[in-house]
């Protein structure tokens, strides 16, 4: 049932999607990490003291460990010198997407339920672009904000379809920091229950050797 699950979140669709030379270095990338059992979250290529390809990624729990980032790293890296989606030399980076994460997908609205965001609107939306408040949740494909500047005789709550959103990322406040500290102990201690049973299968099938 677990794996499922995550194969489901690994196919998950991007809302938010890159344009130009990241998006060649986005349709490219996705399979390969999708073979590997990560999900692409952004791609940004950035030109600042020579060109560097940044690819965030992660496994479908959200995490992304160092190892993680050199094996997609490996993976890419072949793959990338013979599609060339970027012209010119480049350095490849591979990271997390970090507390403050970029919001790409419906799961990520869902999941951060309560935080604090700031969202790029592509388009104008209730009289403007960029928007900044705490996410309530989502409706259809759209996301539920509830704007902390809201002046006087205008609504706070605001209605933002995803798919119309050029950026949308988390504010890294102390509720912020609290939960994914939460999260983390949380997957810690999943993992190790994970191990003790591991270990204590290989004990008993040993000792059924034995007889």
């Amino acid at each position: 049932m677990v794996e499922t699950i995550e194969r489901h979140d690994i196919a998950e669709p991007r809302l938010i999607i890159e344009q130009g030379v990241a998006a060649r270095v986005a349709a490219i990338a996705a399979p390969v990490l999708d073979g590997l059992g990560y999900r692409l979250v952004r791609v940004r290529v950035s030109g600042t003291a020579g060109c560097t390809v940044q690819i965030m990624a992660e496994r479908p729990d959200g995490t992304m460990a160092i190892e993680d980032c050199e094996a997609a790293s490996r993976a890419l890296s072949p793959v990338f010198d013979v599609e060339e989606p970027v012209e010119t030399e480049y350095r490849l980076e591979l990271s997390s997407p970090g507390i403050d994460r970029p919001l790409v997908r419906l799961s990520d609205f869902v999941r951060n339920a309560g935080h604090e965001a700031k969202i790029e609107m592509a388009v104008m939306t209730e009289g403007r672009k960029r928007f900044r408040g705490i996410l309530t949740g989502v409706e259809g494909e759209a996301a539920k904000l509830r704007r902390k500047d809201a002046a006087e005789g205008e609504p706070a709550d605001v209605l933002l379809p995803i798919a119309d959103m050029v950026e949308a990322r988390l504010v890294l406040t102390d509720a912020l920091v609290t939960e994914s500290l939460r999260r983390g102990k949380e997957r810690a201690g999943r993992h190790a229950d994970n191990d003790n049973r591991v270990q204590a299968e290989m004990l008993h099938a040993n000792e059924n050797k034995g007889d």
